[in-house]
């Protein structure tokens, strides 16, 4: 209505939203450089180590899309409290652990609380900006993911360094407790009832048990190979998981994890598959970079983590400068912008030649950063704000389940074309890109059609 002033902008609520995703992000990176310190301490190995690191992932991946739909039928300052209960619970937990068993449970639990956190926080930024700030939420909170990414491997290292690995763990508890102080004392959202309650429990079983499958198959494909019995059995209970999930959702109708209003929407659908497209050269270039330095530049693993910043540090500011850009571009110009500099960092890495030293690798990283800073906010706002604001948080947990499941699933790719490849190393590692721009081809051209609107749709409407 004329005459109505714009909503204000809450910069000390999303300062402290971004400080939890931080937190969250920063889980997934700071304890890769800790886990040869804790193997030492535990006296353990590094297979059952390893699990630190995948119990935390694992459970986050499977259980974002249901901490989206219960913040949205409970409320998002409920599930983010409890969320962020449960996540700095079981982190001082963890900096306490007497064994790496009660470890690899607690890094569980934080998981869930993540899962429940992430959905809440996406849907509380949408909420509390103005409608033409949408770009700056997508913005802010990938950012602040790409910062915690990023600073993951430093933190990670100084602390190990200088304190212990524990405090990786203890130094969440405060940042979680001041997001918690300032979502409870800033944040008041006019949420609309919503009377339904029931929990659509075969669903959630339903695709919980098929992506715990199929991520474990993934994981095992570069140690069992894809022709092992546990990884056949592993694909086909993901399949029957996955597949039944459909039938299931449309006999609970509006009780669905997923309502079928969200899964019929076209535009929403489109980001979805952008993003699975798009993030298995994100995922590679992770994984295969830090090898690459410590295999052929003998870089150690901090070294190589630092390594990583022109790639990540890019990312995250380029994240923060998406949300103006957003507004002034349009999704489908930003999104293509992104999804092609992902396309040719692929191939400027498939370039990269044996005696190549680190500087080959960082205009590629640069790009990359670029890349992955202006498609991830501008997809993700794009199927966000294309459903119903009720649904917010629901859309975005499935958006970040597709950004794993492609990433998993194009890393187990190019895992088996790596390995098909070496030795030498560098032959595995520059198939695997040209495997990775492959596939992020099928992205850009998703982007081209459908992201931020259909390509043919607009065509059709210049013309009448």
């Amino acid at each position: 209505m004329e005459g109505t002033p714009a909503k204000p902008i809450n910069w000390t609520a999303l300062f402290a939203m971004g400080a939890a995703v931080f937190v969250i992000a920063n889980d997934f990176s700071a304890v890769n450089v800790a886990l040869p310190t804790m193997e030492q301490d535990f006296h353990t190995n590094i297979n059952t180590i390893q699990w630190v690191v995948n119990a935390y992932a694992l459970t986050f991946g499977v259980l974002i899309v249901t901490g989206g739909r219960l913040a949205d039928m409970f409320g998002r300052r409920a599930s983010f409290f409890v969320g962020a209960g449960i996540f700095a619970a079981m982190s001082a937990a963890g900096g306490a652990a007497p064994s790496e068993t009660f470890l690899i449970a607690t890094r569980a639990l934080m998981g869930i609380g993540g899962a429940l956190m992430w959905p809440a926080i996406l849907g509380m930024t949408y909420a509390i900006l103005p409608e033409d700030k949408a770009g700056m939420a997508g913005g802010i909170i990938i950012g602040a993911a790409g910062l915690g990414n990023a600073a993951g491997p430093l933190i990670g290292g100084v602390l190990t360094d200088l304190a212990s690995w524990r405090w990786i763990f203890f130094l969440n508890v405060p940042i979680a407790a001041f997001a918690v102080a300032v979502v409870w004392s800033s944040v008041h959202l006019h949420e609309a009832e919503n009377p339904d309650h029931q929990i659509d429990y075969a669903g959630i079983a339903a695709i919980s048990i098929g992506l715990v499958a199929l991520l474990i198959g993934l994981d095992q494909v570069d140690d069992w190979g894809w022709g092992d019995p546990r990884v056949i059995a592993m694909l086909a209970i993901a399949a029957a998981g996955i597949f039944s999930f459909v039938p299931l959702e449309r006999r609970a109708g509006r009780h669905a994890l997923i309502p079928r209003e969200v899964m019929r929407n076209r535009s929403f659908a489109a980001s979805c598959v952008a993003i699975l497209c798009m993030s298995a050269t994100f995922f590679a270039a992770l994984l295969y970079l830090p090898q690459f330095m410590e295999a052929e530049l003998g870089f150690s693993p901090l070294e190589a983590g630092l390594g990583m910043l022109p790639a990540l540090a890019t990312f995250g500011l380029v994240s923060f400068v998406a949300g103006p850009l957003y507004d002034r571009l349009g999704a489908k110009r930003l999104a293509m912008v992104g999804a092609c500099c992902m396309t040719a960092a692929a191939i400027l890495f498939s370039l990269v030649g044996a005696s190549a030293g680190y500087g080959a690798l960082v205009p590629g990283m640069v790009v990359l950063g670029i890349g992955i800073g202006s498609f991830y906010p501008t997809a993700t706002t794009a199927g966000v704000t294309s459903v119903d604001e009720s649904q917010t948080s629901l859309a975005g947990g499935i958006v970040y389940m597709f950004q794993i499941a492609g990433g998993s699933i194009g890393l187990g790719l190019t895992t088996t074309v790596f390995s098909a490849n070496i030795p030498p190393f560098i032959d595995g590692f520059q198939a695997g890109f040209r495997l990775d721009a492959a596939i992020a081809l099928v992205g850009v051209l998703t982007c081209l059609l459908f992201v931020g609107g259909s390509l043919f749709a607009r065509r059709t409407a210049a013309a009448t």
